[in-house]
């Protein structure tokens, strides 16, 4: 068959093959050994330098081989003009020759009457296999030589992520946690933002101040369904008590903004509201 193999592609794959055997056997740290050690680079420049010559020498015989070939003039194809485009297509890439100019390529190999033929390689096969070449060049070097990730520290960047997006919705979904995990914010910021949304939806039933109107006093130490962080949340998620109680919250604002606005009734513990109600419910104490 032809050599339908490219000098310059068996230059760059004898090569790379050579460079990164040596780079993934005599590398001892994260750095590529062709920096730490220039002499390594060097020897692969004597190594490119021979293979040069001894493609150039090999493909010198073969011209001089063919110059001399007694069959040379059975190889000039006949070119037929085909006005059908699904034949040129078939034709260029699966590299199909009519029957009849069979005899044009057919070497002078004669074994019990079987004949071969010199057939090139078909052009999608070869230029596939060029493609898979170059795509193992680029495989050896990005993780024998430059130290790409694998697979397993592929798989452990995308459980950080999915680590960090879990956090990130359970910080803005409390009610995820357990209620006895909820952490009391305390900034002036949070503080301010919880004031502003119990001003919005709480002051009409407990007053401006949390002293109390159509619902409990908010500033003293007696609790109906418990005071504490994790019970003021639950009661303003879930509602008071029901039929009687408070309507539940969780529809209507987000976990954040609950959480917040607990934090905020917290602070007004033993606050002088201006017309307090009386006490209702149990003492509470932490």
């Amino acid at each position: 068959m032809n050599n339908n193999f490219p000098s310059w592609l068996k230059i760059i794959l004898i090569f790379f093959i050579s460079f990164t055997a040596i780079e993934f056997y005599l590398k001892n740290s994260d750095i590529p050994v062709f920096i730490e050690n220039p002499i390594v680079l060097l020897i692969h420049l004597v190594i490119l330098i021979c293979i040069i010559a001894l493609e150039y020498v090999y493909v010198t015989l073969k011209n001089i081989e063919k110059l001399f070939s007694k069959d040379l003039d059975k190889k000039i194809e006949i070119k037929k003009i085909d006005t059908n485009w699904f034949k040129k297509i078939t034709k260029k890439w699966f590299g199909l020759k009519p029957v009849k100019e069979e005899k044009l390529i057919t070497l002078n190999h004669d074994y019990d009457g079987i004949k071969e033929l010199d057939n090139s390689l078909p052009p999608w096969w070869l230029y596939g296999f060029y493609l898979t070449i170059v795509f193992a060049i680029a495989y050896l070097l990005n993780f024998h030589v430059f130290n790409g990730l694998n697979q397993f520290e592929e798989m452990n960047i995308e459980y950080e992520l999915a680590d960090t997006d879990i956090s990130n919705y359970l910080e803005n979904n409390i009610s995820e946690f357990k209620l006895d995990s909820l952490v009391l914010l305390t900034s002036n910021e949070d503080l301010e933002k919880g004031a502003l949304l119990f001003q919005s939806n709480c002051a009409v039933c407990h007053s401006i101040d949390g002293g109390g109107g159509i619902g409990p006093n908010l500033t003293d130490n007696f609790w109906i369904l418990g005071g504490g962080l994790s019970n003021i949340y639950n009661s303003i998620s879930e509602g008071g008590r029901e039929a009687k109680g408070m309507i539940s919250w969780k529809q209507s604002l987000s976990s954040i903004e609950i959480l917040e606005i607990s934090s905020y009734i917290i602070s007004l513990n033993n606050t002088n509201p201006e017309n307090p109600k009386i006490p209702e419910g149990d003492i509470w104490s932490e």
